[in-house]
């Protein structure tokens, strides 16, 4: 998935989109809430880690604004409080999910996979499509029973295609959910992805190419 992490702690903030991205997510980072509503404007975010206490705009204000949108960001809220009063304010402004700090990492990523099984359409827990068995949670794939090795981006492509149920996904697509903003969208990245997934995913091929429309999985 591609991943906002907002959070004014540099070192956190830095730490949490370490691990997202060992996960095979694309992640962005800010620190603010102006750039955090900037961000979501320009990108296709899936969910947001957002901490709760941002300066320039409050993380409650940002919160706001994502839950009255269409629906379609996952918001995962951020805060030092630990009364249960502060949580539910939290969940009321629209929030998916609550996390208090401190916290361990792996409840973190699986919250954010959690999430990204309430996306719309939902993601089932386990993909399964033409013989393939994808795991967002274990980041495991297997072919016909073998297990394959994949890298992050070739994982991250993977699932973008298995979660696209038989449609056609862009090269665009892919570069805006695999890849995270530093990634140059002239570059010829997606194509040279493409191949080395097919080579480990084995004979038949199974990612094919709609020339001019982008690639699917039968």
């Amino acid at each position: 998935m591609r991943i906002l992490v907002v959070e004014d702690e540099p070192l956190l903030a830095g730490a949490v989109a370490e691990g997202l991205r060992a996960d095979a997510h694309a992640v962005d980072v800010v620190h603010d809430g102006g750039a955090a509503l900037e961000r979501v404007d320009v990108h296709d975010h899936d969910a947001v880690v957002l901490d709760r206490d941002l300066p320039v705009v409050h993380g409650d204000e940002v919160c706001r604004v994502l839950a009255a949108r269409d629906g379609s960001v996952r918001v995962l809220m951020l805060t030092a409080a630990v009364e249960v009063d502060d949580r539910v304010a939290g969940l009321a402004l629209g929030a998916d999910d609550h996390l208090p700090k401190p916290f361990a990492f792996a409840e973190l990523s699986a919250r954010v996979v959690a999430l990204g099984r309430r996306s719309r359409p939902a993601v089932p827990p386990v993909l399964h499509r033409a013989g393939i068995r994808l795991d967002p949670h274990r980041r495991e794939v297997y072919r016909e029973g073998r297990y394959v090795p994949l890298s992050r981006k070739e994982f991250a492509v993977l699932f973008e295609l298995l979660r696209a149920d038989g449609a056609a996904v862009s090269a665009e697509r892919l570069l805006e959910k695999a890849w995270d903003e530093h990634a140059d969208p002239f570059t010829h990245t997606v194509r040279m992805t493409i191949p080395k997934l097919r080579r480990k995913l084995g004979d038949p091929a199974v990612v094919l190419t709609d020339p001019g429309v982008g690639y699917r999985i039968p």
